[in-house]
């Protein structure tokens, strides 16, 4: 199931395509990233695991522009992403899409135009050009029957599916993931999971993945990150961390999740 189009100009393997340092991220009193240092090289599928509230969905707010380090930087295929002048901000977020819990579809819209449209507006593609491509990925993900279905009209599992088109319809270098299956009912779960599954193992998009489904972690990362209270206290291969895991907090949470 390859995509040769899943995104444009990517960094050579292994270089690092995404850093923080020294990130320090606070909502009032609440430090949710603290002094953070961590990096992903490119092509590969990193998991941030660890309990709610520990900063994992905060990474991809940043990276997303979202949210705003309040000390720190973040760096995306070498460019400064925070702090940098707002027209760096927009170039530099054309190389990110994302997966959100919530679909976020435009209701309005038809399932195409919900993939063609910031493809048009954002990168000035064609509509042509857009919709051949939307056209792809609705085939990649198994819903080219429904090109002209409103999303309102689609299971929730069918609307993920949709989301991820969109996003990748932006051929982004990375690929954010953000407990993606949590609003699905649990038979919709596996066919989601199952559908990242292949884009993780048969394209080179860099992911960068939260998730509470630990067998879904194991098979499609490269690495995984236990955060606790803002900071990564432990990493490795999924063997390692999953199989003999050094750090007394991360046998606590894998103890009660698996």
């Amino acid at each position: 199931m390859k995509d040769p189009d899943a995104h444009t100009n990517p960094p050579v393997d292994g270089s690092e395509l995404i850093r923080f340092d020294q990130v320090t991220k606070r909502f009032g009193d609440n430090t949710v990233l603290d002094r953070l240092d961590f990096s992903v090289d490119s092509g590969k599928h990193v998991t941030l695991i660890g309990p709610s509230g520990s900063g994992k969905t905060t990474i991809l707010r940043l990276l997303m522009t979202l949210t705003k380090p309040d000390e720190g930087t973040v760096t995306v295929a070498g460019e400064r992403l925070h702090p940098a002048p707002e027209k760096q901000i927009r170039e530099v977020r054309k190389k990110i899409g994302m997966v959100f819990q919530q679909f976020n579809l435009f209701p309005n819209m038809t399932v195409l135009r919900n993939i063609t449209e910031a493809p048009v507006t954002v990168l000035g593609l064609s509509e042509d050009e857009a919709e051949a491509r939307a056209r792809e990925l609705l085939d990649l993900v198994g819903l080219a029957d429904k090109c002209d279905v409103r999303p309102t009209r689609l299971s929730g599992g069918q609307q993920q599916r949709v989301a991820i088109a969109r996003a990748l319809a932006m051929r982004p270098q990375v690929l954010l993931l953000d407990e993606v299956t949590s609003a699905l009912d649990p038979e919709l779960v596996a066919g989601v999971l199952d559908l990242l599954r292949d884009i993780a193992r048969s394209t080179d998009i860099t992911m960068l993945c939260v998730t509470h489904e630990m067998n879904f972690a194991r098979d499609i990362s490269d690495q995984v990150l236990m955060f606790d209270s803002g900071r990564v206290i432990e990493s490795g291969p999924p063997e390692k961390l999953f199989g003999d895991p050094d750090h007394e907090r991360t046998r606590e949470f894998l103890g009660a999740v698996l």
